[in-house]
């Protein structure tokens, strides 16, 4: 079993080096890194370029059009994404292959805990999920910066998939499309990651208010109604 790992970027580099070191410590390496240039201005590019990594330009803008692309020039049978300012365990490969060498899955996710936050938890990401899973009757959701699909799977609804930033969540997206499809998506809560709590820190205006009106339009674009809205 061969994993790629999907990194989209767009001006990262106080986050990327971490990132991708972290990638390349893991303990079961991944098969390629792809780092997905969705117009850097900064120095981005040139600290990936410092790493055994394939970079390749997305011109499209947005974090929709920076993920289909990697995950069509992936190469192989599982796919990882992250998000540069994440860090990964050193055995999050290897929990990867763990979890689809032994369970009938299509897709695979886990918790993050903030690393520069003062609630360093796992806790609230799985509220999240629990939540969820009560609002999609059982169904579990992806969290983008931790989530990974085969690549059967992804042909299946890439073409489904919705387009736009501003009217969906595309990791909750993506994830509707996979059980619409018939798919399974199971969630390891051990295979937990580090990830910058930045958003809430600089935009909590943002993160609070705009995030779930986001998920509701997410949820109505796929007729589903979370407690009647």
């Amino acid at each position: 079993m061969k994993v790629s790992v999907v990194v989209p970027v767009y001006n990262e580099e106080k986050y990327i080096d971490n990132c991708l070191k972290s990638l390349i410590n893991q303990s079961e390496k991944p098969d390629e890194i792809i780092v997905v240039d969705n117009n850097c201005v900064d120095k981005t590019i040139l600290i990936a370029k410092q790493y055994p990594v394939r970079i390749i330009k997305e011109k499209k803008q947005g974090i929709i059009f920076a993920r289909n692309r990697g995950f069509n020039e992936a190469k192989h049978e599982i796919i990882a994404r992250c998000d540069a300012d994440t860090i990964l365990p050193a055995n999050w490969i290897k929990k990867i292959k763990k979890n689809f060498n032994h369970f009938p899955i299509d897709a695979l996710t886990g918790p993050v805990t903030p690393y520069d936050l003062m609630i360093k938890t796992k806790d609230l990401a799985i509220t999240y999920f629990e939540i969820m899973r009560f609002i999609q009757n059982g169904a579990e959701t992806l969290l983008g910066p931790n989530m990974i699909i085969t690549k059967k799977t992804w042909e299946k609804v890439k073409s489904k998939v919705c387009l736009s930033d501003t009217q969906v969540h595309e990791d909750v997206d993506l994830a509707i499309h996979i059980f619409k499809e018939g798919g399974r998506i199971k969630r390891d809560n051990s295979l937990v990651i580090k990830m910058s709590g930045r958003r809430i820190k600089h935009h909590p205006l943002s993160f609070f208010i705009e995030y779930p009106i986001r998920l509701v339009k997410t949820f109505q674009a796929h007729g589903i109604k979370p407690l009647g809205l």
